[in-house]
C-alpha cells in the first residue's frame, strides 16, 4: 500500500476553516485521523499552540449530535481491543464510528478504490473480517474491500437468485426510487454544499 502523503500547513489550515473539529478536518482531507493528528501537531498556530490543539472541540459545539460520542454509542476502543461484546451494537453503527473516528480509511484496502455514487454519496465498500469472526473488530482483523475484491478474495456478494433478478430481461419496477441516506453520508453531502431538502435529488441529478 502506498505511503500516506504528507500534509502541508496550508492543507490543514484550509481544512480547519471548513470544519468544526479535528475529526471533521481529517475527513475533509480524506485521510486517517492518526495521520492528520501527526501533521496537525507538527505545525504551530499564531498563538504558538499546535494546529491540532487550536482546532480541538471537546464540547462538540456546532457538530450534529449523531457525530458525538455518548449515550448508547459503542465504546469503540473497548470493541477494538476486545473488551466489549460487539453483539450488543448494530454493525452499521460500529462501521460508521470506525470511519468517522479515523480508524478505517474509506477506500478499498486492496486497490484503493474510493469513487462515490453521485445520487447518495455512498461507496461500494464492504467490511471484511479476515478471521470470519464478525464480532472481532481488532484493527488487524478488519478491512474495507470494494465489491470486485470482495468477490475475488472472499466470496459471492449476490445470491444466484439476486443475479438472475438483475440480469433478467423482464421489465424492472419503474416505481419511484426511495434513496436512503444515513447520517454519515448525509453529512458528507452537506459538506459538498448539497442540503437535505426535497429538491436535492433533482439538484444532484442536474449536476451529472
Amino acid at each position: 500500500m502506498p505511503k500516506a502523503r504528507p500534509l502541508t500547513k496550508e492543507h490543514i489550515l484550509a481544512a480547519m476553516a471548513k470544519t468544526k473539529s479535528n475529526m471533521a478536518a481529517a475527513r475533509y482531507l480524506n485521510c486517517s485521523y492518526q495521520h492528520y493528528k501527526k501533521w496537525a501537531k507538527f505545525y504551530e498556530s499564531d498563538t504558538h499552540d499546535s494546529l491540532f490543539e487550536q482546532h480541538k472541540n471537546q464540547s462538540g459545539k456546532g457538530i450534529p449530535k449523531f457525530l458525538r460520542i455518548g449515550g448508547k454509542e459503542p465504546a469503540l476502543l473497548d470493541l477494538i481491543e476486545g473488551r466489549a461484546n460487539a453483539s450488543s451494537f448494530t454493525p452499521a453503527k460500529i462501521k460508521y464510528r470506525l470511519l468517522t473516528e479515523g480508524y478505517l480509511e474509506e477506500k478499498c484496502a486492496m486497490c484503493g478504490f474510493q469513487e462515490r455514487r453521485v445520487l447518495d454519496y455512498k461507496m461500494p465498500l464492504l467490511l471484511h473480517f479476515k478471521d470470519n469472526n464478525k464480532k472481532n473488530y481488532k484493527l488487524d482483523n478488519i478491512e474495507l474491500l470494494c465489491y470486485n475484491h470482495y468477490f475475488l478474495t472472499v466470496g459471492d456478494i449476490f445470491t444466484e437468485k439476486q443475479v438472475e433478478g438483475i440480469e433478467d430481461h423482464k421489465p424492472v419496477n419503474q416505481g419511484k426510487v426511495e434513496w436512503e441516506v444515513d447520517d454519515y453520508h448525509l453529512e458528507r453531502l452537506k459538506e459538498l454544499g448539497l442540503g437535505d431538502d426535497d429538491k436535492d435529488e433533482l439538484n444532484i441529478i442536474s449536476r451529472i
